[in-house]
């Protein structure tokens, strides 16, 4: 950026992010101007001024006063410097005949006979710097309509610059989440695609190996290669659902009527029976109705529950698990004894990474609930808990129709 002078000179401007904002302003140049024919002042600037530095940001020069937009003035010698001190307007008529002015500093050296400066503050308070005047001539600064129409042009000033900021952040926050969104869906392609391919494929070479070795310790390591891998492909699930649910948008569902909800209901009690030999998990699945949803993801959410329970339960003490149409509302249940769930403890326990009394990773990402209350909110249901003494139970209710398909 330049500018030319009267005379040919061309005089390199460096641009900052203070005269590109001020700049950018829609009507600083008329401003200048009427400040100019108003107060018949040769020289109107609107100036950043700090602690150090006194920075010309926009200019209207008709007394070749020789400082263009970018053009700088050493702090101490202005009085710019007193308005920021201050934050009140200085103005004069006639310094030479202004028993206050006539011997100051500042006037001797610029050779100035009026001035006017008015503070341009922002609304969070910074100090932005001044809209100013000056003419080596004598000018009617001080009138009070003069300095009531400068700090009216400086509120403006200091306005159209607030609301500047509030665009470049604007701007930068939806950038920001553009990125987000870049980020999440790179995140959600990774643990879709990257991750679970080849883990899936470590488990199918495991299980293939498993059928042709003889030896025991072969047998039981492939074993727990089998394991390791079911359990990364179940932390993996859990935060990609995670990543879904708070990223994505929310748990996706494909709802229909769930006629092969039952049998799905008693894999998932079968599997955990297995998974946790020894442990009593009574089931009662009474539907006689389709249950409009997710089956897949009901499940899922009854698998969360039921190993949350096995997990924390008294393993003393059987598991019961329930899932009925009553009324117009189909309910799910998972109850255990045991240590009742601390008062202070269940406002968290659907919120994610959330552990409960254990650090133990084996234990999961404390995703478990958080993903079962998320299906839940999917499904228009809610998923709520008590816990007493006696029992902790995990309930999920959610509405049906009014007429359901028979079984």
């Amino acid at each position: 950026m330049s500018a030319t002078s009267d005379d040919g000179t061309t005089t390199l401007i460096i641009e900052t992010p203070e005269t590109a904002a001020v700049a950018a302003l829609a009507d600083v140049s008329d401003i200048l101007e009427v400040c100019a024919r108003v107060t018949g002042m040769g020289y109107v600037v609107v100036a950043h001024v700090t602690e150090d530095r006194w920075l010309a940001c926009a200019v209207l020069d008709e007394v070749n006063f020789g400082l263009p937009v970018g053009g700088e003035l050493p702090i101490r010698s202005t009085l710019c410097n007193e308005v920021r001190q201050t934050r009140a307007p200085i103005a004069f008529d006639q310094a030479s005949a202004d028993q206050l002015w006539r011997d100051h500093q500042t006037p001797k050296a610029y050779g100035l006979e009026s001035y006017i400066a008015v503070p341009i503050v922002l609304d969070d308070g910074d100090f932005f710097g001044t809209l100013c005047a000056i003419d080596p001539r004598p000018a009617p600064a001080s009138r009070p309509e003069t300095v009531r129409m400068f700090e009216l042009f400086a509120r403006l000033i200091a306005t159209q610059l607030d609301a500047g900021r509030r665009l470049a952040l604007s701007e930068a926050a939806l950038m920001d989440a553009r990125e987000t969104a870049e980020l999440r869906d790179q995140f959600i392609a990774v643990l879709g695609h990257d991750l679970r391919n080849p883990l899936a494929a470590i488990e199918a070479g495991a299980t293939l190996l498993e059928r042709k070795v003889t030896g025991e310790d072969t047998r039981r390591i492939l074993g727990e290669m089998r394991g390791s891998a079911g359990r990364m492909s179940r932390l993996i699930n859990d935060v990609l659902d995670f990543a879904r649910g708070r990223l994505g948008g929310g748990l996706s569902l494909a709802r229909r009527p769930a006629t092969e909800l039952p049998a799905m209901l008693n894999q998932v009690v079968d599997e955990l029976r297995a998974a946790h030999p020894g442990r009593i998990v009574q089931a009662g699945i009474a539907l006689t109705d389709a249950v409009p949803g997710d089956p897949d993801r009901i499940a899922q959410l009854m698998s969360n529950l039921l190993a949350n329970a096995l997990v924390h339960g008294d393993p003393d003490q059987p598991v019961r698990v329930a899932a009925a149409v009553v009324g117009q509302t189909f309910e799910l249940s998972v109850a255990n004894g045991g240590r009742p769930i601390p008062e202070t403890v269940q406002p968290r326990l659907f919120q994610p990474f959330n552990r409960r009394d254990t650090a133990d990773v084996r234990d999961g990402l404390g995703l478990g609930l958080y993903i079962a209350s998320q299906i839940a909110t999917a499904h228009n249901g809610e998923l709520t808990v008590v816990s007493d003494e006696v029992e902790t139970r995990f309930v999920f209710r959610m509405p049906v129709a009014a007429t359901s398909l028979p079984l």
